[in-house]
């Protein structure tokens, strides 16, 4: 099978790459630079991929990633719908449909988070996986990088199946009524799998918590519909203290993204220690 030149796989990744600039991924712009996109370590860090691992697929030595690698390709490089798409067949994957869940931020969607400057901010799909995360948010709750993609899930944190620590957040977090955020991320759940019925992540994750939580399947049990809209916590920073926070959702369109932002009360102790816990964890 031949390949039409610089249409293939790698070179498609290749044009991609430098046509983003650091700027729209939140990334310092040092005068050093040589070119005006992202370097191949930028885009393995934004991915979650190894650097080797991007190189052999723009050379070509890989032709074969998954789905997830392609997912997670096409949120780094903040394709659009179509090129999402695109990327898909020329690894000889079959796009995702309408109905199952969507892990793909849209460019306009990445270009909003970028310009909220030091807002602690993070996108959570519709199952409630998280898919992206700021600084700001890694500095107030801990970076959940090294946290395995599978646990990188807000339902499974809230409703554990096991006895491990939380995956999500670092250090203690306390909210002003915790049966009624429970209620309302099963009561999401539940709105999610009318909307994506054939997901089958979420369909997994429903029937792990219902089997194995026994507070997730009463919850669950009552049938009720509705989405989480606002919380207010109060995070136990290791370095600043407690911090209360205002913690507000908004919805992305037919994707069911949860763009989920924390703030404090402007001119607050709390501002102030909101500024210094991400200052720390820039200079950690």
């Amino acid at each position: 099978m031949t390949t039409t030149p610089s249409a293939g796989l790698g070179a498609t990744i290749r044009t991609w790459r430098d046509r983003l600039p650091p700027s729209a991924a939140a990334l310092p712009v040092g005068r050093s630079r040589r070119t005006t996109g992202l370097r191949r370590e930028e885009l393995a860090d934004l991915a979650g991929l190894s650097v080797d691992y991007v190189v052999r697929l723009e050379q070509g030595r890989a032709t074969s990633p998954s789905a997830q690698v392609v997912a997670s390709l096409a949120r780094a490089l903040q394709l659009t719908g179509d090129e999402r798409d695109h990327l898909y067949r020329l690894a000889r994957l079959v796009p995702p449909a309408d109905d199952v869940i969507s892990d793909h931020i849209t460019p306009g969607v990445h270009r909003v988070l970028g310009r909220l400057g030091d807002v602690a901010v993070a996108v959570f799909a519709a199952d409630w996986q998280l898919i992206w995360w700021n600084r700001a948010w890694a500095a107030l709750l801990g970076d959940p990088s090294s946290t395995p993609p599978r646990r990188r899930n807000f339902a499974r944190d809230r409703f554990p199946v096991d006895s491990g620590p939380p995956q999500l957040a670092r250090w203690p977090v306390t909210e002003s009524d915790r049966t009624t955020t429970d209620a309302a991320v099963v009561s999401d759940l539940r709105r999610a799998t009318g909307r994506f019925p054939r997901d089958p992540r979420l369909a997994a994750l429903v029937h792990d918590l219902t089997t194995g939580n026994e507070r997730f399947a009463e919850l669950w049990a009552a049938g009720r519909v509705s989405s989480h809209r606002e919380d207010h916590k109060t995070i136990h920073h290791p370095s600043v203290g407690p911090v209360a926070i205002d913690c507000d959702m908004l919805t992305d369109g037919d994707s069911h993204h949860k763009i989920v932002i924390m703030t404090t009360a402007p001119d607050s102790p709390d501002e102030t220690k909101l500024r210094l816990a991400t200052v720390a964890g820039a200079l950690a």
